[in-house]
């Protein structure tokens, strides 16, 4: 591989770095990646901030140079640039609607998320019992709001039409943490097994075993 011609995505295992590597995937597109999380501090932390000042991963410095955080931006981006792909339908009105639920993911999802993972950015730490509560209330809202994605967009048969797209691999990636992948089993059965048919997708499933191994 031509590391100058190629992008190179700073990620992690486990990390939503991997909706964007199956999208590199589904489009052809060559890259590198390079292992950074603030949660491991023996990673590429310096580079990673060089590029990103949140130390946010998934961060993508497309071939040019250029830098692009984000992952609804970067997947979207992805479509743009590649509309073989599938990962944006080509229909205006399909392609509003996968850019809806990208926004609503990582709005609404991904910002509960956060405040699971990291309670006491939100509470003081020296009041441990506010940050549990701000814990457990920020997971019964992450759970209702899958819920309504879930009302929200049809399968048809993947999210954005008849092909697998961009919207379906960040679902696919954001429900399996927190618990969401379980709750949706028992109170949304239908939408639970969509998101287990991308997880087998043949370009998808290779990348997911990286970050999910057994």
């Amino acid at each position: 591989m031509d590391h100058e011609a190629s992008c190179v995505l700073y990620g992690y295992d486990g990390s939503g770095s991997a909706a964007v590597e199956a999208a590199l995937e589904l489009a052809g597109q060559p890259y590198r990646r390079v292992d950074a999380a603030t949660w491991d501090e023996a990673s590429a932390l310096e580079e990673l901030r060089g590029v990103n000042r949140l130390q946010q991963i998934p961060a993508l410095r497309w071939p040019d140079g250029s830098v692009m955080s984000e992952s609804a931006a970067i997947l979207a981006e992805l479509g743009l640039r590649h509309p073989d792909s599938g990962l944006l339908p080509q229909a205006p009105a399909a392609r509003a609607q996968s850019l809806r639920g990208l926004v609503y993911i990582v709005a609404n999802c991904y910002a509960a998320i956060g405040i699971i993972d990291y309670p006491e950015r939100w509470c003081s730490p020296a009041e441990p019992a506010h940050c549990d509560a701000l814990k457990a209330g920020a997971r019964q809202r992450l759970h209702a709001l899958w819920e309504v994605f879930a009302d929200s967009f049809e399968a048809t048969p993947w999210l954005a039409g008849g092909q697998l797209g961009a919207l379906d691999l960040l679902a696919a990636v954001v429900s399996k943490w927190s618990g969401a992948r379980a709750h949706l089993a028992t109170h949304r059965p239908a939408f639970a097994a969509l998101m287990q048919r991308v997880d087998a997708h043949p370009v998808v499933a290779p990348v997911f075993a990286r970050h999910w191994p057994g």
